[in-house]
């Protein structure tokens, strides 16, 4: 799909779920990371990230067309079109548009932190830390015994 396909999307999901036409600008922005689409305020064009419709399909996409033409819409009626506002929140149901995008496969990619392993020489207590500590300077929270330095663990956490 190409920008002038996703325009003509734009247009017919526009006159089929609002019954308004949409008379500017739709187009793919490759560098939008975190969110599936934008409504520019100022030049009241829309821009979807093109990743969202390759790995989700063509439900999606639409779904985040008909978001940003509820932005749209609302704002060129003055009325309430941030994700707070009632009208908003009202359009949203109205039209079946989803309130959040689905997050994207290829950005749940799991990374390692590292973690700094500290143990109490009397309770056994296991303390995970960041950032490495001043062992002469801690004791265990549990029964003030020394804390040995343990070396560093690598934890899987998701993004």
């Amino acid at each position: 799909m190409d920008n002038q396909q996703l325009q003509k999307l734009v247009e017919e999901i526009s006159m089929n779920h609002f019954q308004r036409k949409f008379k500017h600008q739709a187009s793919f922005n490759p560098r939008l990371r975190t969110t599936g689409g934008r409504y520019l305020l100022g030049t009241h064009n829309i821009e979807i990230n093109k990743k969202y419709f390759e790995e989700r399909g063509l439900e999606e996409l639409i779904g985040i067309i008909k978001h940003e033409l509820c932005h749209y819409h609302l704002h060129l009626k003055k009325k309430g079109y941030q994700h707070r506002d009632a009208d908003f929140k009202h359009l949203l149901k109205k039209t079946g548009a989803p309130r959040f995008c689905s997050p994207l496969p290829s950005n749940q990619v799991k990374r390692k932190r590292n973690t700094i392993q500290y143990i109490c020489a009397q309770c056994q207590q296991v303390y995970l830390r960041k950032k490495r500590i001043d062992t002469s300077r801690f004791v265990c929270g549990k029964c003030r015994g020394t804390l040995i330095y343990q070396g560093i663990k690598e934890k899987e956490i998701k993004k």
